[in-house]
This record gives structure tokens, C-alpha cells and sequence, in this order.
């Protein structure tokens, strides 16, 4: 197909420059836009501009036959969407044949979390004698006490620390940048870790890097390295549940919002762009809603 390469190019440029999105984040809107491109060479249809509303519908009943997953084909036809709105834009194309197309309905399932009880096992199991116990340990307090995501974990650096403040600023999706308070628990376990067991596993780095958290050769620690060490804690304990890092972020929105936090600082402490992203976590805190009724109304 003519012109599919330069297109995508250009979108990718775009969504880099203008748009300031991750790679990853790139990845996906060209693996997308792609998937597009080789069901119209299926259907002998000659480039984007010649899609019609039809073959839309077409696309649409093959992803379902696929197996998709709803949240899956939503985001294909966004990616999709915004694909041609940007050719349209650049006045590449005048028609955009997905922007009547309806997004099925968002599979809203209740995030997995973490019980306090289940916290407080989980953080008996670091052996703060050694090095690596002195990271686990500031690891696990940071990423329930801030909520911050795998990645923006692994990118923090020590000058994004501030101690005598309690605040971290991290860096999320799109390159934006939030502040994110943590409490005493962190903060002493961050102290020990940064005070003694980071600077004994640097002593195995020839590399000089300013990443907060390392592995045990003292390069910095990457996301699987996170899911390795989660994996191994639950090992140690006697908890049986399946741990991804995830979950920690989960458990930090659900506890607030159980506590009585509003929605809208919930969300600022997420670095979530909308709020329905966030409003996801009141399905579980409702429970902790209907208890407070049952308890405190004098007709419940």
C-alpha cells in the first residue's frame, strides 16, 4: 500500500514531538494503526483513503472474532481514530471513517489489592541486616506509601528526593510531573536504605548513575527486577496471593479512599489525567461506605 510508511512516520513524529509520548506508548499506536494496514491488504482496499464507514463495521466484527478483549479493540480504534484525525489535520486525508465508529462498552473490573494485615506480613519479610534487605524494605514503603507506578519507580533518581520535605517528584506518563508526599514508615526505611545499603551495593558498580534503587550488582533496578523481588518476599511469607507491583498502587488508592480521602486528590497523587480513571477504586470502597451506614445510621 502506497503512502502507509510515510504516514506512520509522520504520526510517530507527532505523537514524539508534539504529543511527548513514552515509547511504549508509541509502540502500541503503530502496532495498531499496522493491524489496520494488513486487514485492508486482506480486503484489497487501496489505502486509508479509500475505507469506507462499512469497512469499518467489517474491521470491527473481525477483532470481535479474534477474541479481543473490549478494553483491546476500544484502544485499537482510538489509535486508529486519532490516526486519521492527525492525517486529516495535515490535510493528508479529508474523511475519517472511524469517528462515528461506537467503542464497546469499558470491562470495569475491581482492581486486586492488598489487605493491611497482608501489608504487615509482606514487610516482616526483609532482612534490613543486609544491603538487599534495606532495599526491599525502602522499596516496598515508597511503593505503598506514594503509589507511583513500576516505571516511574525504576526511573527515579536521588536528586528527585527531597527528605526533609517527605516528597518525591516523579515523572509519568507524557513526561508529566507530579510531587507525591510519603509518610514516616518510608522515610526511615528510604533513610537506612540510602545512608547505608545502596552505598555498600554501588561499591560493585564501576558505573556512576543516579538511580535510587539498584540491583545486587549495583546497576540500576528495572521492572522485572521489581516482579523478581515482590516474587520472592511472598515465597519467604506465608501469604499465597499472586503479587505484581501493580497492586501496591491499587492498595495505596483503595486504603485513602477507605479512609475517607476525596477522589479528586486520590487522583492528583496518581498522576491520573481523568477521573474515571481513578473512580475505578470507589467500587471497592463502597463496601467500606455501606459498613459506616450500617453502622452510624439510626434507621440502617
Amino acid at each position: 500500500m502506497e503512502n502507509v510508511k510515510n504516514y506512520l512516520n509522520l504520526f510517530v513524529d507527532y505523537l514524539q514531538i508534539e504529543k511527548n509520548y513514552s515509547q511504549y506508548t508509541i509502540v502500541n499506536y503503530v502496532a495498531d494503526i499496522e493491524d489496520l494496514a494488513a486487514f485492508l491488504m486482506e480486503e484489497g482496499i487501496q489505502g486509508f483513503e479509500n475505507v469506507t464507514y462499512q469497512d469499518t463495521r467489517l474491521y470491527l466484527t473481525k477483532l470481535h472474532k479474534k477474541h479481543f478483549a473490549r478494553k483491546t479493540i476500544s484502544r485499537k480504534i482510538s489509535s486508529i481514530r486519532s490516526f486519521y484525525k492527525f492525517l486529516n489535520r495535515e490535510k493528508l486525508l479529508n474523511e475519517n471513517p472511524f469517528a462515528l465508529v461506537s467503542l464497546p462498552k469499558k470491562e470495569y473490573r475491581i482492581p486486586k489489592f492488598l489487605f493491611p494485615e497482608d501489608i504487615s506480613t509482606l514487610f516482616e519479610q526483609a532482612n534490613v541486616e543486609t544491603p538487599l534487605g534495606q532495599r526491599n524494605q525502602a522499596l516496598l514503603e515508597m511503593l505503598y506509601a506514594t503509589g507511583m507506578r513500576v516505571s516511574e519507580c525504576c526511573g527515579l533518581k536521588l536528586s528527585d528526593v527531597d527528605l526533609y520535605m517527605g516528597t518525591l517528584l516523579l515523572t509519568g506518563k507524557g513526561s508529566k510531573q507530579r510531587y507525591v508526599p510519603f509518610g514516616s514508615y518510608a522515610q526511615d526505611a528510604l533513610e537506612v536504605y540510602l545512608g547505608d545499603g545502596r552505598k555498600r551495593l554501588m561499591e560493585r558498580s564501576s558505573l556512576e548513575h543516579g538511580a535510587v534503587f539498584v540491583n545486587h550488582r549495583g546497576g540500576p533496578l528495572t521492572a522485572r527486577g521489581i516482579r523478581h523481588i515482590l516474587n520472592e518476599l511472598i515465597k519467604q511469607s506465608s501469604l499465597t496471593l499472586k503479587l505484581h507491583p501493580h497492586m501496591f498502587r491499587h492498595t495505596f488508592a483503595t486504603h485513602l479512599l477507605n479512609e475517607g480521602a476525596d477522589l479528586r486528590s486520590v487522583q492528583e497523587l496518581l498522576g491520573h489525567e481523568h477521573l474515571s480513571s481513578t473512580q475505578v477504586y470507589t467500587h471497592v470502597s463502597k463496601e467500606q461506605l455501606r459498613k459506616t451506614y450500617m453502622s452510624h445510621h439510626p434507621r440502617a
